[in-house]
């Protein structure tokens, strides 16, 4: 069993930090480096990368505090309704987020009239080892405690009962996705392939993980998460069989 480990905020040189905040922030930076080095693997714009970075992070913050705001907590928004916009409070929803991020990618993608797929693999690069470290944080403040297990990564909570505590899990599947890419990479990949990979990935875990909640609004026995990630996993395996049958351009002019 994991032992109790909290952290709400810690300080360095005097200032005080809040965990969560910290831990989100370096994921971001991280995942943003690593596209970035990505890019210019891949012979694509690095300042791309870093421009649509500064404009992901802000759209996946409001995504992610909208998405909860209407769907996990609206009777408490309605009440108090100057808190949904109080960046202080927690509340925030991994998979609004990502919806924030794609409005911005795909407008972006589309403004420029760029290759919206080698975009997509190539930012998609960063994201497993942002979310490992990100959720940390989660894991941290303990926000996202699951039902009672005997798991032998289930962690023991202050009143005695072990819990799964779904930020532990999703941050071990976050460097687990970030270690099977780099695996997988060993060969050459068609385009389409990293980014379907792990929307698939994202989308069953996170549809598999939502069922050990306890805390979540739920609506017909489903959180607001799980009706997003089935969609998301079919699309991820649409994308994946499209860059196994679909040859690439490049490769049939070396060919």
């Amino acid at each position: 069993m994991i032992p109790w480990i909290e952290s709400k905020t810690f300080v360095i040189l005097g200032i005080t930090f809040q965990t969560w905040g910290a831990f989100v922030a370096l994921g971001f930076a991280l995942g943003t480096y690593l596209a970035w080095r990505r890019a210019k693997e891949k012979g694509l714009d690095p300042q791309r990368i870093l421009d649509l970075a500064f404009w992901i992070f802000l759209a996946a913050f409001a995504g992610a505090r909208a998405f909860h705001v209407l769907f996990y907590d609206p009777t408490h928004y309605l009440a108090n309704p100057l808190d949904a916009i109080n960046p202080w409070l927690p509340g925030y929803s991994m998979f609004g987020g990502f919806i924030g991020a794609a409005a911005v990618f795909f407008w972006t993608m589309y403004r420029h009239k760029l290759d919206w797929i080698s975009y997509a693999d190539t930012i998609i690069w960063g994201v497993p080892w942002g979310c490992g470290v990100g959720r940390i944080g989660c894991f941290l403040i303990h926000d996202h405690p699951g039902t009672l297990t005997n798991f032998i990564l289930g962690v023991k909570y202050p009143g005695g009962e072990t819990r799964h505590d779904l930020g532990l899990y999703l941050s071990i599947i976050g460097f687990a996705t970030g270690i099977l890419f780099l695996w997988l990479n060993r060969k050459r990949r068609e385009p389409g392939f990293w980014f379907g990979t792990y929307l698939m990935i994202e989308g069953a875990s996170r549809f598999w993980l939502d069922f050990y909640r306890i805390a979540d609004a739920t609506y017909f026995g489903l959180t607001p998460t799980q009706y997003l990630a089935v969609p998301m996993a079919g699309f991820g395996i649409w994308m994946i069989f499209r860059s196994r049958t679909t040859p690439n351009p490049s490769s049939e002019r070396r060919g």
